[in-house]
């Protein structure tokens, strides 16, 4: 049995934050992602497609911005533990393909990186992971460099009984 799940998520960028997308900072970013925790909108989207899948809810529910253990968290580390939750609901992450849409970072010079870094996270291999950038082309709040936006799908196998 097959499970497939969507995510979305939306961060507002700001001057002098720390700019970390797929896990992976980006240090020459003038603008980073605000959050609760790190603000990684990609982390976040793939968490909530994840949950989804899994009928687990979403990543609000499991790690709330009300609760003070997860203010700065690393989202990186939250997209593993959701992984377990996932597991622990006895199913295992397929594959998992995200869009995020930016002015900047540029995503492209970092996808290999952050492949690397999010199929560490959800225990498959880079093969699994696909992870594109886009721009706004200087339309809404992405193409007006405001925001960083993430879309992301997620495929869940039933694991085989042991």
């Amino acid at each position: 049995m097959y499970r497939i799940g969507q995510g979305w998520d939306r961060h507002r960028l700001e001057p002098g934050r720390r700019c970390v997308l797929g896990g992976v900072t980006f240090p020459d970013c003038p603008v980073g992602p605000l959050g609760h925790s790190d603000g990684d909108a990609l982390c976040h989207a793939l968490a909530d497609a994840l949950l989804g899948a899994a009928g687990l809810g979403d990543i609000g529910r499991h790690f709330p911005d009300t609760d003070p253990r997860w203010a700065g968290a690393d989202s990186l580390d939250l997209l593993t533990r959701v992984r377990g939750l996932v597991n622990e609901a006895g199913l295992v992450v397929e594959n998992v393909d995200a869009t995020v849409i930016t002015e900047r970072p540029l995503i492209a010079p970092a996808s290999a990186a952050i492949r690397e870094r999010l199929a560490g996270a959800l225990g498959i291999s880079e093969s699994r992971v696909s992870v594109k950038g886009t721009r706004g082309e200087g339309l809404g709040p992405e193409g007006r460099g405001e925001c960083v936006t993430v879309q992301a799908v997620a495929l869940l196998r039933r694991e085989a009984s042991s």
